[in-house]
């Protein structure tokens, strides 16, 4: 369903789904932040709600509301502004409805045919007045027998039944499938600003991977809350998904009964990490670093290296080298021969064997580096990942620039506003 764009004389109809995510631009050109949700105002269900703004996300993860009175022109995928935005945090008001959180997974009645379906998308346009308002919403029907998907229709605002009340039945299924389009710090942040009732079911019909990963984009108290909300084997799959890191921090927040109840829930090499983990001072290299960094041993070769670090998955700080060991390969590994760098790599021949294209000088850090050593480590040599070894040589693991800075900034960086934004949009 493609989005539709003015025309001479004629309002353009812009669904809310494909609006979601697009970037927010001043007059100068500059992107200011991201559409994350419709505010509306609904009277009746015979009347076409009032698109009162966008939700917004600016730089920082901070919410804030614009009025479609500062929408210049939504078009090619991007939606301007006068560029004068007001930064206070959003907050929902009691009469107004947010279209992606509230809206979408409703089950609704098309009343001139009967049909009962999900809403899968809302359209707006501008009516006469020049004001935004809701005009058609996409249902669709439940699947039958072994169809997949039921079939879909496109009504008019008017012809729907089940959208205005106070307890509407809201499944989870089509917003699910719009956070899977996201990235995963994106879908955190829309998870985080859902209302309680909301997030459960969403969170509830997530798979344990992708429920994982918007995990490790989360603040500390909404990890806790939506792990709090699971059943004990659900909730340990749910840390074996994520890296050991991220899951150790978590589970540091825990009561003890409870970590220790997970922990023993989850699978035994998985629980080794986090436990490893577990047993380093916080605010040290061995507590921020991830065990899962790409190890090779020396008989490996540049093309066996590309092969690893070309994986999608793997995150781009670890990507960036490869670290060669002694056996075993699992963390800790025998003796720590050297780190070879991604662009090192790309220079030799592929057949030429990994242990040739060695850095040989740089140290390693130890255990018990404190945050500021690992910084000031990883700015002298210009890194983005630096390997943590014991007192043996043995590889434990790897600090990357990006699990220094969750651990430098303050608990609430994702609720901080940029000060430059602040300055220029007033």
């Amino acid at each position: 369903m493609s989005t539709a764009q003015p025309g001479p004389g004629k309002p353009g109809r812009v669904y809310a789904a494909r609006l979601v995510g697009l970037p927010i631009f001043d007059p100068q050109g500059d992107q200011v932040g991201k559409v994350r949700d419709l505010v509306v105002a609904i009277r009746s269900e015979t009347s076409q709600p009032r698109v009162l703004g966008l939700v917004a996300e600016v730089f920082g993860r901070r919410r804030i509301f614009v009025p479609m009175t500062r929408v210049t022109n939504i078009d090619s995928g991007q939606v301007y502004t006068t560029g004068l935005l007001n930064m206070r945090r959003f907050e929902q008001r009691t009469t107004e409805t947010l279209v992606i959180g509230q809206m979408l997974d409703r089950t609704v009645t098309i009343a001139s045919s009967g049909i009962r379906g999900t809403v899968y998308d809302v359209a707006m346009e501008q009516a006469r007045t020049r004001d935004w308002v809701l005009c058609r919403v996409a249902v669709q029907e439940p699947g039958k027998g072994l169809r997949r998907k039921g079939q879909t229709h496109v009504v008019e605002w008017h012809d729907v039944v089940g959208l205005v009340g106070r307890e509407p039945t809201q499944g989870a299924t089509h917003l699910i499938a719009a956070l899977n389009e996201m990235r995963p710090a994106d879908a955190a942040s829309v998870i985080h600003d859902l209302p309680p009732e909301r997030r459960t079911a969403v969170v509830a019909a997530m798979d344990d991977e992708r429920l994982a990963d918007v995990l490790e984009e989360l603040p500390e108290e909404d990890q806790v809350e939506i792990l709090g909300h699971l059943d004990s084997e659900r909730a340990a799959d749910v840390l074996e998904e994520m890296s050991p890191d991220d899951a150790a921090d978590l589970i540091a927040d825990l009561p003890p009964e409870t970590a220790a109840t997970l922990l023993g829930l989850m699978e035994p090499d998985e629980a080794e990490d986090v436990r490893r983990l577990m047993s380093y001072a916080e605010e040290t290299a061995g507590a921020m670093m991830t065990p899962e960094p790409v190890i090779l041993g020396p008989d490996a070769t540049i093309a066996d290296a590309l092969a690893q670090i070309r994986q999608a998955e793997l995150p781009v700080s670890l990507a960036a080298m490869v670290y060669v060991c002694r056996q075993p390969l699992e963390t800790p590994t025998g003796r720590l021969l050297g780190v070879a760098h991604f662009q090192r790599l790309l220079r030799e021949p592929p057949s030429t064997l990994v242990a040739a294209a060695l850095d040989q000088t740089m140290d390693p850090l130890h255990p018990e580096a404190t945050i500021d050593e690992v910084a000031s480590h990883l700015a002298t040599y210009n890194l983005v990942a630096a390997p943590v070894v014991d007192e043996e040589g043995r590889l434990l693991g790897a600090v990357t620039v990006d699990d220094l800075l969750d651990h430098m900034l303050p608990e609430n960086w994702r609720d901080q506003p940029v000060r430059t934004q602040e300055a220029s949009h007033g």
